[in-house]
């Protein structure tokens, strides 16, 4: 079974990690703009970012691809030595 996920780097992360994550990476405001769900702009929270992430597939989605997305530049990133925050 593990050979399966092995290449997978969503196995074994949790909603709430990547929503942590990606918060940290980009901040509420940066989020809400780069996946504009009511969530992330409206009094922004991770508990009611998760509800809303566990009932809307399309959205999750979205967040899931946005964290793939932070893990290849942080790569690239640590790749060039340069800093991992994206904020000018």
């Amino acid at each position: 079974m593990e050979t399966k996920q092995k290449n997978n780097p969503l196995h074994g992360v949790t909603l709430e990690n990547i929503v942590n994550h990606l918060v940290a990476y980009y901040g509420w405001e940066k989020l809400g703009e780069l996946i504009n769900i009511r969530c992330f702009n409206y009094d922004p929270n991770v508990k009611s970012s998760l509800s809303f992430l566990r009932k809307t597939p399309w959205a999750r989605t979205k967040v899931e691809l946005l964290y793939l997305k932070s893990l290849r530049d942080i790569a690239k990133a640590e790749k060039l030595n340069v800093p991992k925050n994206r904020e000018n």
